[in-house]
Parts: C-alpha cells; structure tokens; sequence
C-alpha cells in the first residue's frame, strides 16, 4: 500500500474543541494552547468562530483572540464564519489580525441542516455564496466544512450520493478546499471511503480533509482508510477536546496526539513534535480540571510519571 509519505493536521481544539465547554476558558488560556501548539510544530490551527456570543457564549471573545495571537511566520489561522455578519465582524480589524482562512459550513443531511441551522442545505450555500465571494476578493482562504457525510442523528445512515451533491454545491460558490466530516462518528472505514470518493468527484485529493469522530472507537481506522485513498490532510483536537452533542457521554473529536503516534509509527512525516503536543494537550486539560482523552497522551504521560 503507497501512503502518503507527509501529511498535514489541522488543530481544531481551540474552536470546534472548546466551543460546547460549560466553563468560560479565559482568552489568555485559549492563547496558551495555541501557543503550544505552534511550538509542537502544527501550521494550521482553528482558532476561533464569528458566530453569535448568545448561540455560542464560548466564543464570544473571538475579536481578542485574534488581536492576541502571536502569529508564526508559517501558520495558518483559520475562525468559523457563518454568515456575513460573521464575516464581516472578523476582518473589523486591522488586517493584520484578519484570520488567513474562514470556513463555512454544510450538511450532507436536510434535517440535520433543518435543526442546525434553520435552513435547508439550498438555502444554506445561497447563505454563503457571498461570504465566500467576499473572502476570495480580500485574498482570504476558504474551506468549506461538509458535516454529516456518513451518518445523520435525525436521518441516519447517508447515502454518498447526498455529499456528491454538498461537495459540488461548495465547489460552484468557490469553496478552495473541504473537509469530509463524520459528526457524529457512526462512520467505519468503506462507508469513510465511500464519503471521500464522492468528494473526489468535485475536488482535487490535495484539496480534501478528513475529520472524524472517535464516539464508536472507529476514528483511527477510518483515517487509515483515508491514507488508502491517498488523502493527506486530516483535523483533530489536542487532548481529544470537545464531545459528541448527539451521543450522551461519548467523545467527539478523535485527539491529535493519538493521529500523530500513528502516522509516526507508519514513518510517515508530520513535522509535530509528539512529546509537545502532549505538553499542550496537558496544559488545555489542566486548565478545564480534567485529564486528556487521548490515549496516546494518557501512556505517556503515565511513563513520565513513572
């Protein structure tokens, strides 16, 4: 089998990980994490969302957390923005604070889109079309997040055909890249793949993100079956932060430290330092008052301590 030989990681513990966290996390924690994760080498990190601080109080310092950032020649930041006011409140300021990529989001699921966002997924590319058209004429990147792709919590199992349709959508408003979304980590490896082969109708393989969920424990598997594809750009969370809204008590996203003690143990190249990645998943942890969900991090924590 020819894998990838390097393969890149988007963080997304300091957005998608924090934002359904019931303690407020002060900005300068949030910052911390992002610090360290750029000291353990990830060049692309999401950092926070545009999105309103009544929906989602968690982000609701996302201006300050631009304006803090110490940005890494290197690095790509990239913020969620929903709508245009999203988008607009995030290139408010100075361009040097501007995020170097917004993303936007859909459903590969009505209902889903239905319950999520009160919109159908029509309505929600004609949402945005302009935001997109916005960015691109800024010179900001855009990534299009594609949820939903091989399982529903109101439809069920999703068909590929549904996330051909989502991806080519997105490609037809100018959304440069995607991510192939699992949710809410029902997917196993031939439905994973089935999923990415549907993108691939739309996108270019340097052009596809997986980002899976580790609910049912299949979060590793199907990012190896996402190697056999050839896809080489994967998201995940330091310490495994955020849960599953849709499965009481199961994790959510699939920890960076567990994908990167694969992808090192396959020799393939990450450039992330594990032993730092852990030192940032256990800072973010400490900070919440709990221990990470990585198991990778958990081992070798417990190997320091011994």
């Amino acid at each position: 089998m020819n894998y990838p030989s390097r393969v890149k990681i988007i963080d997304v513990g300091p957005r998608d990980g924090l934002q359904n966290e019931k303690q407020p996390v002060p900005t300068e924690v949030k910052l911390g994490l992002i610090q360290r994760l750029e000291d353990a080498g990830l060049k692309e990190i999401e950092v926070t969302s545009f999105v309103s601080p009544k929906w989602v109080p968690q982000m609701a310092d996302n201006a300050q957390v631009m304006h803090g950032l110490r940005r890494k020649p290197g690095v790509r930041y990239s913020v969620l923005t929903p709508n245009m006011k999203g988008f607009e409140a995030a290139v408010a300021a100075p361009r040097e604070e501007w995020p170097d990529e917004i993303v936007v989001f859909g459903a590969a699921s009505e209902a889903f889109s239905q319950k999520n966002i009160n919109c159908s997924i029509a309505e929600s590319i004609e949402r945005f079309a302009p935001v997109v058209a916005a960015a691109r004429e800024k010179g900001i990147a855009v990534r299009g997040a594609m949820s939903c792709t091989v399982g529903c919590p109101y439809e069920g199992e999703i068909a590929p055909e549904r996330v051909r349709m989502l991806a080519g959508l997105m490609k037809d408003i100018g959304v440069e890249r995607v991510d192939v979304a699992d949710t809410i980590g029902v997917g196993t490896p031939r439905k994973v793949q089935a999923a990415l082969e549907a993108t691939l109708a739309h996108f270019g393989v340097d052009h596809i993100s997986g980002h899976f969920h580790d609910t049912y424990g299949q979060a590793l598997a199907n990012t190896l079956a996402s190697l056999e594809l050839g896809v080489w750009n994967f998201q995940s969370s330091s310490a495994g932060l955020g849960g599953c809204p849709y499965a009481k008590g199961a994790t959510g996203n699939v920890a960076t430290e567990d994908v990167v003690y694969l992808l090192q143990g396959m020799g393939i190249e990450t450039g992330i330092d594990l032993d730092k990645l852990i030192d940032a998943g256990a800072y973010i942890s400490e900070a919440l008052g709990r221990k990470p969900a990585s198991r990778a991090a958990t081992a070798i924590l417990n190997k320091r301590a011994a």
